[in-house]
């Protein structure tokens, strides 16, 4: 028996409502280009919006005009989606509330995760949304789960709780160790003054 093995999201399709509420949210809000609508295959009844989260894969939203808005919370139950993280840039970031608060979304503020600071509201449809930025940029040649990885097995090692700063740092220094060579016989931590 092989895997199935899987190289990325392909896309994620949400149920949306009419058509002007995805188009409002997803670009509107959240700057995801709309690149392409068609029928819904299976449905004819709905359409299907195609928006680019920035990394070229995407997001996809049937839509009806006989669906209305609904802001309560989606469900969390076992088997349903809690929330959908999108990564944004520092700079994004650093002006996601005052951006949030100025179109009377309400929002969680900024959460510490150790690896990555988090911001959390609602969609129209009260999907939770997750507004993600690392702390970190992995070094030439490594992904952000490389270091995450290397900084897991870190954390483990020294019985620590959760990934912090220290950890992603002491991770990036032993993943450039590990892709990098050097002249040097003692790569090690030398005091120069």
């Amino acid at each position: 028996m092989q895997k199935l093995q899987v190289q990325g999201v392909h896309h994620i399709t949400l149920t949306g409502v009419d058509r002007q509420t995805s188009l409002d949210f997803w670009e509107g809000v959240l700057g995801m280009p709309f690149v392409f609508e068609q029928p819904n295959l299976d449905d004819e009844q709905e359409s299907h919006l195609y928006f680019d989260p920035g990394d070229g894969r995407l997001i996809t939203i049937f839509t009806n005009e006989n669906r209305k808005p609904d802001k309560r919370r989606t469900p969390t139950e076992a088997g349903c989606v809690h929330h959908l993280a999108f990564n944004v840039s520092r700079v994004v970031f650093a002006q996601a509330v005052e951006r949030l608060e100025a179109r009377k979304i309400g929002h969680s503020g900024v959460k510490d995760r150790g690896f990555m600071d988090s911001i959390y509201f609602k969609d129209p449809l009260g999907l939770l949304i997750e507004l993600a930025t690392y702390k970190f940029e992995p070094p030439y040649g490594y992904t952000h789960s490389n270091v995450l990885m290397q900084a897991h097995k870190i954390r483990i090692e020294r019985g620590d709780h959760h990934i912090a700063e220290l950890h992603l740092a002491d991770a990036i220094e032993e993943l450039v160790k590990q892709n990098q060579e050097s002249l040097s016989a003692d790569r090690g931590p030398k005091k120069a003054y």
